[in-house]
């Protein structure tokens, strides 16, 4: 029997697979392994969690150093915003590459070039040179890309009957790489005597040890079977579409702002950069665990329109509260936005699986809504960068945050209303 909580169950798990940010669905399906023993299948899980961690330092590890780059390397105002940019902006530019490369190099292979190449870009970033410090920002934006999407295909393949648990734990290595570059960057810089180029570059050991420990799936991997796929005709016309696009593009721009900015907002107001950066750890770990915990609230309730709006507004008026109340509060804000912006993404990626009516449809749906919406969200922290750069002050960003999370709200609760996109996915010809 088809009861209510059944669908919830069923829609909650196809809404923890899309919570990494991936158009799983369009892939080519991985070839399935040969069966492996219960310690070959912990070891496969470990790295792909690892690899998870390894794909979120890049944004905070600049952020937590950004006043002693700007100093170091005479960055501009400008610069500063465009590095905090960067990689959100190639996060929605590579991320459509990630299948045509499976589907020609095979997964396991593509996923070893992301790690071995995103450990480069990483250590680009350390050689005290602001062209290489671009270049190595925008080749790691590419790979994390392409990991991003690469990753929920092996997680359904090797992982099916565990795929929400093993989601769980990957959604919480993608927080804790975040929260862990906020957090230990600027302590890393002391304790090799003031060297922003070594706080920045050693990033990129993580990422060179986990492809070791990736190489041998890679060997033992074999070619990778192709499938026509699916198009979904009418997608890009449909207005519950661009309202669902919209929500995470504006959702995904205050998440970045909190990732690039927050650090040197809370440092501007008097706090030392070690105590910033434990600040932006401790919400970046709340996020995980609000993350896990709203798909169970939404796919419960008759629609999302009200949690959809309410995460908007806790996450904005936390947001105002780091900006403006007493410092001796700042932790309690600090906790507030991790609930409501960790709550935000969960509610987007579960909205797009509520509002398709077919796993295309949501693979479709979710790849419109995170090409169009990273590139939307990457004005986010360009304009704080901007704002700071004009007025000399980040207040004037609370006017951005509001702005953001009232577009966020209203199309947030369009797109909570429980009906479905009016397309359906049609299969390729050969």
């Amino acid at each position: 029997m088809n009861t209510p909580a059944n669908h919830a169950a069923s829609t909650l798990e196809a809404a923890d697979e899309l919570l990494v940010d991936a158009e799983a669905g369009s892939l080519p399906p991985p070839q399935a392994t040969p069966v492996r023993g219960a310690a070959g299948r912990f070891l496969l899980g470990a790295s792909l969690v690892l690899i998870a961690f390894n794909l979120r330092p890049v944004f905070s590890s600049a952020s937590a150093l950004l006043p002693e780059i700007r100093s170091e390397l005479g960055l501009s105002a400008l610069g500063a915003s465009l590095l905090t940019t960067l990689p959100v902006v190639c996060l929605g530019a590579f991320s459509p590459l990630a299948p045509r490369l499976a589907q020609r190099l095979g997964t396991e292979r593509t996923l070893l070039g992301v790690l071995l190449l995103l450990a480069l870009g990483t250590a680009l970033r350390g050689l005290s040179s602001v062209p290489l410090l671009f270049i190595g920002t925008a080749l790691a934006g590419a790979c994390i890309a392409v990991g991003n999407v690469l990753l929920p295909g092996l997680v359904k393949r090797d992982f099916a009957g565990r795929a929400a648990l093993m989601t769980g734990f990957y959604t919480m290595a993608l927080c804790a790489g975040a929260a862990s570059a906020a957090g230990l960057t600027l302590p890393i810089e002391h304790g090799l005597g003031g060297s922003l180029a070594g706080a920045l570059a050693i990033w990129a050991l993580p990422a060179l040890i986990v492809s070791l420990l990736w190489l041998p799936e890679v060997l033992r991997s074999g070619g990778q079977a192709r499938r026509n796929g699916f198009h979904v005709k009418g997608l890009w016309r449909d207005r519950l579409a661009w309202q669902v696009t919209l929500f995470m593009g504006l959702q995904s721009a205050l998440a970045y702002c909190v990732f690039g900015w927050l650090v040197p907002i809370l440092r501007e107001r008097g706090l030392d950069g070690v105590t910033a950066g434990a600040i932006v750890s401790l919400s970046v770990m709340v996020q995980a665990a609000s993350c896990l915990i709203v798909p169970h609230i939404a796919v419960r309730g008759r629609d999302q329109r009200l949690i959809n709006a309410s995460l908007c507004g806790v996450a904005v008026i936390a947001l105002l509260g780091l900006l403006f109340a007493p410092l001796s509060t700042v932790w309690l804000w600090a906790v507030l936005q991790g609930i409501g912006q960790g709550g935000l993404i969960a509610a987007a990626m579960t909205t797009i699986v509520l509002r398709s009516r077919d796993p295309d449809v949501a693979a479709h749906l979710s790849g419109m809504a995170q090409c169009v919406g990273y590139l939307l969200a990457a004005i986010g922290p360009l304009i704080v960068g901007l704002i700071r750069g004009w007025t000399g002050s980040f207040s004037w960003c609370a006017a951005l945050f509001v702005a953001l999370g009232l577009g966020a709200a209203i199309n947030g609760w369009k797109a909570g209303r429980a009906v479905e996109i009016n397309v359906h996915a049609v299969e390729k010809d050969g």
